[in-house]
């Protein structure tokens, strides 16, 4: 891990906005949330911190179909995500229950697969 790799109150404050909301992340709602701590705190100063927590290995990118990444704490079982379409906010689907497993062409090998399930969430229902 080459780089600087300070614990500064901004970041520690980020690192609990994300094990706090235990979900994906946009730098925005990881702004409002880290901002409870760090009043002051900018959003060009999130931006470096979850560019620093990547590549520290402890975030890591989730990747949304037409859509800016959202962060979540690196580490976790392979899974998928739901993303509200009133609020935006996205969330964790436990597991990985593929129902249908789909015919490939001859000669093809999967080396993995994405699933995005899009809804209301509880919250806005």
């Amino acid at each position: 891990m080459a780089g600087d790799v300070r614990q500064t109150k901004q970041k520690q404050a980020l690192r609990n906005a994300f094990t706090e909301a235990d979900r994906p992340l946009s730098p925005d709602e990881a702004l409002r949330i880290a901002k409870e701590s760090v009043p002051g705190m900018s959003l060009a100063t999130v931006y470096r911190n979850i560019g620093n927590l990547v590549e520290e290995k402890w975030l890591v990118a989730v990747e949304l179909p037409g859509a800016a990444a959202r962060y979540e704490v690196a580490g976790k079982k392979h899974h998928h995500h739901f993303q509200c379409d009133t609020c935006e906010k996205v969330y964790e689907l436990a597991g990985c229950e593929m129902p249908v497993k789909p015919t490939l062409p001859k000669g093809f090998r999967v080396t993995g697969h994405e699933f995005f399930l899009y809804g209301t969430c509880a919250d806005c229902r």
